[in-house]
């Protein structure tokens, strides 16, 4: 049909010399008029007049989000407790793996949960739970590792935070966790001293023949003499016993009464009474290096937590 067909041959406007104008509906380029609005079309319906439903569910949010979910299948714990925690958030934080590790020996029925194997994934465990992972029971309070570098006078050995001279109480804003000292440093000592709630670790590093460095600076009140530091190299027996250290020597651009002194031993007090059974008084003393861990850029009477490597490190101390 040819366009001068339309309305008895007459043209439609703009187009040349039209001769009618279509109305604003039929061009589809103006609002409806009043006269003109479609009729019995619901709101919120689409141009055929038809109205999308939407589930009120798609749209939830937070609890109740999941709640929807979980009613459409998602297997949950029989017997939910207040304040639980997830199986491989669990295991992790006990240091034994990763989650994602920790998910690979669940689903292997070696983690058990009050004596019974759990392979479920997202299976929730509460704090009276009993998890033991190929026998050994899991604890599941999140490592910490704190740094001290500890002034003079303060006492390592005080459980007392609140008291004004508590190596404790120096660290109480590092963590909520019960952090103990792993080993001492004597209170008249300064230097390094580390704080943890890793029993496995606090153990091995306290023990007698742990076989990692441990590096002082010593202050005498008088000079070292050359034929005493020679009997410290040699290794002197006291009263517990002998006594060997790794390395000694004076440091350098120092007095003869600056030592530089390097130990295995854990016994207590062992470098104050290594210069006593000589007959030197140790003035100070300085713990500098700890199983690899130095005081760089860690003032006096600060702290820092250990990085993920240096615990690692740690950990692999025999």
């Amino acid at each position: 049909m040819a366009r001068n067909d339309f309305n008895k041959g007459k043209k439609a406007s703009g187009r040349g010399a039209g001769t009618f104008r279509k109305s604003s509906s039929v061009r589809g380029n103006a609002p409806l008029g009043k006269s003109e609005e479609r009729p019995n079309t619901p709101s919120g319906a689409n141009k055929k007049g038809f109205r999308k439903v939407v589930k009120r569910d798609t749209f939830a949010s937070g609890s109740s989000a999941s709640q929807a979910k979980n009613k459409e299948g998602q297997k949950q714990n029989p017997n939910p407790k207040d304040g639980t925690m997830r199986l491989n958030r669990y295991i992790s934080n006990s240091g034994v793996c990763s989650r994602r590790e920790a998910d690979i020996f669940i689903a292997a029925g070696s983690v058990k949960v009050n004596g019974k194997a759990v392979v479920e994934m997202g299976y929730q465990v509460g704090q009276t739970d009993i998890v033991t992972f190929d026998g050994r029971v899991l604890n599941p309070e999140k490592r910490v590792y704190v740094l001290l570098n500890k002034p003079k006078d303060f006492d390592s050995a005080s459980k007392d935070v609140n008291h004004p001279k508590s190596a404790l109480g120096l660290v109480a804003n590092a963590t909520k966790a019960a952090i103990k000292p792993v080993g001492r440093l004597d209170k008249t000592a300064s230097g390094l001293l580390l704080f943890s709630n890793d029993g496995e670790l606090i153990t091995k590093l306290t023990k007698p023949k742990n076989g990692f460095r441990k590096i002082y600076q010593a202050s005498l009140n008088k000079a070292l003499k050359e034929a005493d530091l020679e009997k410290i190299r040699k290794g002197l027996v006291l009263e517990d016993g002998p006594v060997r250290v790794h390395e000694i020597s004076l440091i350098k651009d120092a007095p003869a009464t600056e030592i530089g002194i390097e130990i295995l031993s854990s016994k207590n007090n062992i470098i104050k009474r290594i210069f006593e059974h000589l007959g030197y008084e140790l003035l100070k003393l300085d713990r500098v290096v700890y199983a690899g861990l130095t005081k760089k850029d860690l003032p006096r009477g600060q702290w820092r937590m250990l990085t993920e490597q240096e615990v690692i490190n740690l950990k692999m101390i025999q």
